[in-house]
């Protein structure tokens, strides 16, 4: 029999070797519980702070608890008495539902911050009319809050709040570039501040940033157009092998049992959603494009 084939030899070997591996990488290793634990809650609530979400510390890490935690215990009700397999699936739930809702609060921020520099168009063109007429720009704010929709008019209430609060017009605008770090954005703060400091006219310069993002926004819709025939098909080759699953399932599920009841078949499972994976990412690269 072969010195590896021994139970009393590969596991204690295996012990070793995990312990010396997490003895000498304790501190990447801590640092990366804390950034996928912590971090993740920390995110979430400083993300809802930027978008003016008023919601309870407590009630975050509740409900993030609940989504992880919760269903990763109930999954492993669920599967009592197959420990390894409440197990299994349990801590992959829970990773999934600790994960979730920075993704959806990530989803809505990038919704937000798009939807900002979608009015910018007319929010600057409401400022610049204003600096035509001879009017400042904090005032040219209050017109952009009293004729603009959510977010910008929230956005430019909490800056002339700053600003009343004793913030220079450079303070507020750097601060919402940190808020909403979106080239536009970053475009309109940079030249106000520029000007501020050099002088110049700000009405033409905004006319210029307006007529900038309307030229981009026309591309992106041109780019979505074109690539929309792309995602669909990549949409639809990464669901084939799914639906076809699904199908043989309720056809002859005896076709597909060797899947699920071999070890080639979990092989094969693992192959096929390793490759599903690698094509999805491929097709999505090559059909998003940036402007």
């Amino acid at each position: 029999m072969s010195l590896f084939a021994s139970p009393w030899i590969v596991i204690p070997g295996v012990g070793i070797c995990t312990f010396l591996i997490i003895y000498f990488n304790a501190e990447s290793i801590f640092e990366f519980l804390k950034n996928q634990s912590l971090g993740n809650r920390e995110y979430v609530i400083k993300r809802l702070k930027i978008m003016f979400v008023e919601i309870d510390n407590k009630r975050i890490t509740g409900a993030m608890l609940m989504m992880s935690f919760g269903i990763g215990a109930l999954a492993f009700v669920a599967f009592w008495p197959n420990v390894f397999w409440g197990l299994g699936i349990g801590l992959i739930l829970t990773i999934i539902g600790w994960r979730i809702p920075k993704l959806i609060v990530e989803v809505y921020y990038a919704r937000r911050a798009s939807l900002f520099v979608d009015q910018m168009v007319d929010g600057l063109t409401l400022m610049s009319n204003a600096l035509k007429a001879g009017i400042g720009i904090p005032q040219a704010m209050k017109i952009v809050v009293d004729n603009m929709p959510d977010p910008m008019s929230q956005e430019f209430q909490y800056m002339i709040s700053q600003n009343i609060n004793g913030a220079s017009i450079e303070e507020t605008l750097t601060d919402l570039a940190i808020r909403i770090p979106y080239p536009d954005v970053q475009m309109f703060v940079t030249s106000v501040n520029i000007l501020n400091e050099t002088g110049g006219n700000l009405a033409i310069t905004f006319d210029t940033i307006v007529r900038t993002i309307r030229e981009r926004i026309k591309v992106e819709k041109k780019i979505a157009a074109v690539t929309a025939q792309g995602v669909t098909q990549g949409a639809i080759i990464t669901m084939v092998p799914f639906v076809l699953l699904i199908l043989f399932y309720f056809m002859d599920s005896s076709y597909i049992a060797p899947l699920f009841n071999t070890t080639l078949g979990w092989l094969m499972l693992l192959g096929m959603l390793t490759l599903q994976t690698i094509g999805g990412l491929a097709i999505r690269k090559v059909v998003k494009i940036k402007v």
